[in-house]
């Protein structure tokens, strides 16, 4: 996958080199050129120096070639333009934003763009967001057979009840996060674009939820 990242602080270097230690190309995009200093000499990506938010600059970084994009700059309000721009003007499906101020998460939330507040950043945490799939334990029962995890939702789920999700996948719902709050559903509940979804499962059937919660529902069910 070809991602591109805004920001070379020392986020988006360690990021940039994460990504590509996993054999993604990566395209950084910073004002200031001398920032690229922190990529290192063995860094094989492109250097694209602009405002990330500007669609030519973007456009020379190969957005339109890639699955994902992060904004992780020094300002929040530069970062939700870049990562609006990508997602409403080149159409990126994966993106993410850095933020500083966390009582904005809420209202980046409501846009549709994924937020990682500075406080609390992590690498895992916003490659997460970046190259969704599959599972993420969060705690396993003493007996190993039980796990709680976060599972990669197909966006096919969107506008289904959790008690379709439950009866589809043989999973139980623990949680919903939803605009960076944890919320505990009813069955009757409805998936949203955004929501990240923690379910209690077996563990010998990890393999089987993964693939049911990617594909979708089941066509003709109710």
């Amino acid at each position: 996958m070809h991602i591109v990242i805004m920001g070379c602080g020392r986020v988006g270097a360690a990021l940039a080199q994460t990504l590509e230690q996993q054999g993604h190309t990566v395209a950084v995009v910073d004002q200031d050129p001398t920032a690229f200093r922190r990529l290192g000499s063995g860094f094989g990506g492109r250097r694209v120096t602009g405002v990330g938010f500007d669609q030519d600059t973007l456009r020379e970084a190969g957005i339109e070639e890639a699955g994902a994009f992060a904004a992780v700059s020094s300002g929040d309000n530069s970062n939700i333009i870049a990562a609006r721009v990508a997602r409403e003007m080149f159409g990126i499906e994966n993106v993410a934003a850095r933020i500083y101020d966390p009582r904005r998460a809420e209202v980046y939330q409501r846009l549709g763009i994924p937020t990682v507040a500075t406080v609390r950043w992590t690498a895992d945490q916003m490659l997460r967001r970046l190259l969704p799939s599959g599972a993420e334990p969060l705690w396993t029962d003493p007996s190993g057979g039980v796990q709680l995890a976060e599972v990669h939702t197909s966006p096919a789920w969107i506008g289904h009840k959790i008690s379709r999700l439950q009866d589809e996948t043989g999973v139980r719902v623990a949680f919903l996060t939803r605009l960076g709050e944890a919320v505990i559903p009813s069955s009757q509940t409805v998936l949203q674009e955004g929501d990240l979804v923690h379910v209690m499962m077996r563990t010998d059937e990890i393999e089987k939820v993964e693939a049911a919660f990617a594909a979708g529902p089941e066509e003709g069910g109710h």
